[in-house]
């Protein structure tokens, strides 16, 4: 009997074994692959082993790209951390009606392609646009600010696109919450704010440091983002791999960029299992 529970268990587990080599194991080692060959004359690559494609990483013009883009997912990050969790923390305590309303709202965007919903961005920031127009009613300012293709601009768009994954990522730790511990900590004398940042804020932690993962991975390859309210003004890894692949038809630098990004966010998700494991077993000490 159990050794027939064991082979459907192995059977259920065998199309998740398939999708994850076919979709997911092999292209990353065939870009592993391609990184190392040189670029054809025309398109794709010759199989010729160079390490010319990472040694061009080093480079100040790319070096200085990667550090812009870490720069702006820190910032955007930072950003969305002030915003998401405030907002998921007060949408956990809301009654099931208020609950299921703002899930709602927090949905309806996604129905809609997110670039269609940035280029409505586009038509708020231009110059003389409805933010303008708005601003120089009220009296605010005088001119157009010309918010349109700068940083402000693309850091706006990255909150605005990443901030809902922060918010579901704290509303889920919070709604799981045990509040009668915070309930005791008050009754014991600690006032509400020593309860909430020794209680609530700890409880909350692996939300939280869930939403940062996804919201700083996507931040630094969302190019998009950075094409469509940044123009040129703000370049991005993701833009240079872009780039690469259809202006330049350099497909091996651009996938040793991808393997350099790659190596990158996997070492943020390997920081962030560190510092979610310790965290759980300071919690289980307690």
């Amino acid at each position: 009997m159990k050794i027939k529970r064991k082979h459907s268990f192995s059977a259920l587990l065998l199309p998740m074994y398939l999708f994850t080599i076919l979709f997911v194991f092999l292209p990353i080692v065939y870009m592993i692959y391609i990184s190392f060959m040189t670029r054809a004359e025309v398109w794709g690559f010759d199989t010729h082993v160079t390490l010319q494609n990472y040694m061009r990483i080093l480079e100040p013009l790319y070096l200085d790209t990667f550090v812009r883009s870490l720069k702006l997912a820190f910032t955007t990050t930072v950003l969305v951390i002030l915003i998401g969790y405030p907002f998921g923390y007060f949408m956990a305590k809301l009654s099931a009606k208020w609950k299921a309303r703002m899930m709602m709202l927090m949905m309806i965007p996604f129905w809609t392609s997110s670039l269609v919903r940035l280029n409505g961005w586009v038509i708020v920031f231009q110059s003389n646009g409805v933010l303008d127009k708005i601003l120089m009613g009220l009296g605010i300012t005088t001119e157009p600010l010309k918010l349109l293709y700068s940083y402000p601009a693309v850091v706006f768009g990255m909150i605005y696109a990443l901030c809902p994954f922060m918010i579901l990522s704290v509303y889920s730790s919070v709604e799981k919450m045990d509040w009668s511990l915070l309930e005791a900590a008050v009754d014991l004398g600690a006032n509400r704010r020593k309860a909430f940042f020794d209680i609530t804020f700890k409880m909350t932690m692996p939300g939280l440091l869930s939403g940062v993962v996804l919201t700083f991975i996507p931040s630094m390859g969302l190019f998009f983002v950075a094409d469509i309210l940044g123009g040129s003004k703000v370049v991005l890894v993701g833009n240079i791999i872009q780039e690469q692949l259809t202006k330049g038809r350099n497909v091996p630098f651009a996938a040793a960029l991808s393997v350099i990004l790659m190596i990158m966010t996997s070492l943020i998700i390997a920081l962030y299992r560190k510092i979610a494991g310790a965290d759980a077993n300071i919690s289980g000490l307690g």
